[in-house]
């Protein structure tokens, strides 16, 4: 499946080890929460990329006091309905300021990208074989907001609080 980093397919030097597995000598490894979590000394003196996979049921806070030795986070969408993994990644670039990759995987569909990208994900593995068509496309196709998110898009209510400011100074 092609992996969507900011638009445009990218090779995936990341791979995710599953916890009853051994990890491989070097390269870029992501793992469980609960491994992280059993094994964080080990696994961030390897001195190599560490990312960590989180659940729908994670909790992201846990991850707080090591945002800033891991370059990736995944983040699982399990089902289509379920979007527990939006708010997971709202919190992570909004409460907690992580400034890593965010990615996506599990049941990504084309109508979640807009989504995603406004909730802080950077990276999306989504099976599409058009898939940067599909980006381009979703992340376009609503040109207003209502809510504020973790990008820097500016709300309608925002839009117009600062046009009467505006209006008033003239």
């Amino acid at each position: 499946m092609p992996l969507l980093r900011h638009g445009k397919v990218v090779d995936d030097c990341w791979v995710f080890v599953e916890d009853e597995h051994e990890l491989s000598p070097g390269g870029c490894l992501t793992v469980s929460l609960g491994r992280f979590l059993s094994e964080h000394d080990q696994l961030l003196a390897r001195n190599e990329a560490i990312g960590v996979r989180l659940a729908a049921s994670d909790d992201p806070a846990l991850l707080a006091p090591h945002l800033d030795r891991l370059r990736l986070i995944e983040l699982n969408f399990p089902k289509y309905t379920d979007g527990r993994a939006l708010s997971q990644s709202q919190l992570l670039r909004r409460r907690y300021g992580y400034k890593g990759e965010i990615r996506a995987v599990g049941q990504v569909l084309r109508d979640q990208l807009r989504l995603m990208i406004r909730a802080g994900f950077d990276a999306m593995v989504i099976e599409e074989t058009d898939a940067e068509d599909v980006y381009d496309f979703s992340a376009h196709e609503f040109s207003e907001f209502y809510q504020a998110a973790s990008d820097t898009s500016e709300t309608i209510f925002m839009k117009r609080h600062r046009k009467k400011q505006e209006k008033a100074a003239e």
